[in-house]
């Protein structure tokens, strides 16, 4: 396993951003970036032998810098929605920025992945940390986060999240890679086959926000218990798919601990992905409009073009004290591991 680093240029606030490159001993390779604690690219064999870049993203820092679709990147310090941008922490409201339709969205309107974090290579790992001060987006206390990649010579990406804060707040946390198992220059995923370990999934309304209600699977198209192509429902009549034409769901996984979530597979390329996470939930999202016009090498990104699968807790837990708690304190740390393993078939 080599680590190399390299400059990334200079960002708008004068701060050196970085680059590093995993490779195995049979070239396939990762690169993360300390600007928003970004993956990059991740290049990797299909059934052919063939590397194929599975992860959509950018060629320059200035472009990540401008990005409204937070490729690849750790959000925080809430991933996902929060109602009306409002919580009530030990009697106290906060008010966080109300960026996305009546709802705060992904740490708000400088989220983690807009900043550059300190990182450093530690042994076969590369290591980012970025300290979030009190009142950062409206949010208490100081809170210090760490992030850890490595790679593997089995083509298995693991990622080790740590966070500690000196004042009771709230953490939700994921990385936002998207997913295109045939390369990141193809077509749609709608040929992709998916399996979700999971047998309910958090209800949302006409703003994709969560309810707080829990809904079975079974009998809807939101049921990937067993592995189908994604494109199979995904214009079905059904209220869920109607507001944003696609999914944009959390789904509750089944399994305890760090357990096998989801699996993704490509016919066309043989390319398998296997999520594992300890966390209680997972965001199926597959954006029905462009993410990008101009991503690596000028292309445009298409409709139905990639897939998110972001391990994490419940949306809008804030609102429903019954979902997995999204509070952190000083007493007990945050660590969680999540890892998406590479392989063909």
């Amino acid at each position: 396993m080599s680590i190399t680093k390299h400059p990334f240029g200079t960002t708008s606030d004068g701060k050196a951003a970085y680059v590093y490159c995993m490779k195995n001993s049979d070239e396939a390779y990762i690169t993360v970036t300390s600007y928003g604690c970004r993956i990059i690219d991740i290049c990797v064999p299909d059934r052919q032998g063939n590397l194929r870049d599975v992860c959509l993203g950018y060629d320059t820092l200035e472009e990540y810098e401008k990005d409204t679709a937070s490729f690849g990147a750790v959000v925080g310090r809430h991933a996902n929605r929060i109602e009306n941008g409002m919580f009530t922490l030990n009697d106290t409201a906060y008010h966080l920025a109300v960026n996305n339709g009546p709802n705060h969205l992904h740490g708000g309107l400088r989220g983690f992945h807009y900043y550059n974090w300190d990182s450093q290579i530690v042994g076969n790992t590369v290591r980012f940390t970025r300290i979030s001060p009190d009142g950062e987006e409206g949010y208490p206390g100081n809170l210090t986060m760490t992030v850890t990649y490595s790679w593997s010579e089995d083509n298995e990406l693991c990622i080790t999240y740590q966070a500690t804060t000196d004042k009771d707040t709230v953490f939700n946390t994921t990385n936002h890679t998207y997913f295109n198992l045939n390369g990141e220059d193809s077509d749609t995923v709608l040929d992709h086959t998916l399996l979700i370990k999971a047998a309910q999934f958090t209800e949302t309304d006409e703003h994709d926000l969560t309810t707080g209600r829990l809904l079975d699977v079974a009998g809807t198209p939101m049921d990937f218990t067993k592995a189908k192509p994604i494109g199979q429902d995904i214009h079905a009549d059904y209220y869920q798919l109607k507001y944003s034409r696609t999914y944009d769901h959390n789904f509750v996984l089944s399994g305890k601990g760090l357990t096998e979530a989801a699996v993704l597979s490509s016919p066309e390329s043989g390319i398998r992905m296997t999520c594992f996470t300890d966390q209680p939930g997972l965001q199926l999202y597959v954006p029905a409009n462009s993410p990008a016009a101009h991503g690596k090498n000028g292309r445009c990104y298409p409709a139905y073009g990639s897939v998110c699968l972001e391990t994490q807790h419940f949306p809008n837990a804030t609102s429903h004290p019954e979902f997995p708690s999204v509070i952190l304190t000083p007493g007990e740390p945050f660590q969680s591991k999540t890892i998406y393993h590479f392989s063909v078939v």
